[in-house]
């Protein structure tokens, strides 16, 4: 059964903020999505701290250090980079807990071995391992990016909830 967006982010609020703790996201093809489902709720900023947009590569090296030699290695449709890019988002803000985003939403950019679809969602905590997931979704665009934002906050969710408080 799957939780649409909102309910899934009323969810997350209260996990973080039964811990006291903060969330940060970084984003490549969902431009934001889940920071904008995350601060739809009411009193989210007691638990979400910021957001990093990085479209390019350039900003994912700028704003999350992500490697130059992890993007060429990898791509940036990668567990490799998503897995940077959330200790990029953790290290550079006051979060406990983060997730990152980076795929391919449509209708261009598709590879044979990257398809349209392709997404890769990484999450981890300040104390933990970085965990990551390749998602194929289908649909079009709209439909990968809101996959995907729901799929990232499930991750986040069901992550927190294997944490004794």
């Amino acid at each position: 059964m799957k939780q649409p967006i909102e309910e899934l982010a009323v969810r997350l609020g209260q996990a973080l903020k039964g811990r006291g703790w903060m969330a940060s996201t970084a984003e490549s093809c969902t431009g934001g999505g889940v920071a904008y489902a995350i601060t739809e709720v009411s009193g989210s900023s007691a638990w979400f701290d910021r957001s990093f947009i990085t479209y390019s590569n350039e900003a994912k090296q700028q704003m999350l250090g992500v490697s130059a030699t992890t993007l060429a290695q990898h791509g940036a449709v990668s567990g490799a980079v998503v897995a940077e890019m959330v200790a990029g988002a953790l290290a550079h803000s006051l979060a406990q807990v983060a997730v990152a985003i980076s795929g391919i939403a449509g209708p261009d950019g598709g590879t044979p071995d990257k398809p349209v679809g392709t997404v890769w969602i990484g999450w981890g905590l300040t104390a933990g391992q970085v965990q990551t997931h390749c998602h194929h979704f289908a649909g079009d665009r709209q439909a990968v990016r809101q996959q995907a934002i729901a799929a990232a906050l499930l991750h986040l969710c069901e992550a927190l909830d294997t944490i004794s408080t």
